[in-house]
């Protein structure tokens, strides 16, 4: 597992149920992120991506998209010419354990409804959140708070909300820049956890599956 490089996932959405839609997709590596943004057919300033730059230690690369079908074909699009093409694994925090998680079903269900194939065959997947509930002693299993908790270097200032919920009035307010800023925030602590966790677990403490589909 050490030969593989950590790319931290995370998504963002307008609420849980099977019509809503993704608003962010994120990937985080080691030495940039890279976000998807779904503006909803509306107009954020030209100098977004530059604003948001001069708050980060390493670099973002944004991009906007007018619909989430716009944003799906992207991000299919970069997962098969970036990241099935190098030696890595896609991390994620409560993205799908064994008993659930949030952002891969909730993908599935949006790339479905467009009629899209699946991006990420040939991809290796760990959940981070499963190490930590079990090999850490930590007061939440949240990823904010283990993360601040264990590590707190300052990935958390960029994270301009308390509660991930206030993402979805700051999308429908066209606050895109304080969304952006949360998903980078979760990418880059989902990474600095896996991180953490490759340091002191033996690999037989991850549970590492394929994403590859049936057909």
């Amino acid at each position: 597992m050490a030969a593989l490089s950590t790319v931290a996932f995370d998504i963002e959405t307008t609420g849980f149920t099977t019509t809503d839609q993704l608003t962010v997709v994120g990937f985080d590596a080691d030495i940039s992120s890279r976000v998807f943004l779904n503006v909803d057919e509306r107009s954020p300033p030209d100098t977004l991506e530059a604003r948001l730059n001069d708050r980060m230690q390493s670099p973002l690369t944004l991009s906007l998209h007018q619909h989430e079908a716009a944003l799906l074909d992207s991000v299919t699009a970069f997962v098969e010419s970036t990241l099935t093409q190098r030696e890595i694994k896609l991390v994620a925090y409560n993205g799908e354990t064994w008993k659930g998680g949030f952002d891969l079903p909730f993908l599935r269900t949006r790339l479905s409804m467009h009629d899209l194939e699946w991006p990420f065959a040939g991809l290796p997947y760990i959940d981070v959140m499963d190490v930590f509930k079990s090999r850490f002693n930590t007061t939440e299993n949240t990823l904010p708070a283990v993360y601040d908790e264990l590590i707190d270097d300052g990935i958390s200032e960029l994270d301009p909300f308390a509660d991930s919920a206030e993402t979805v009035a700051a999308w429908e307010a066209g606050e895109f820049g304080s969304v952006v800023l949360h998903n980078v925030a979760d990418i880059r602590r989902t990474r600095a956890l896996m991180n953490l966790a490759e340091r002191y677990c033996s690999k037989s403490d991850f549970s590492m599956k394929s994403l590859d589909p049936v057909v």
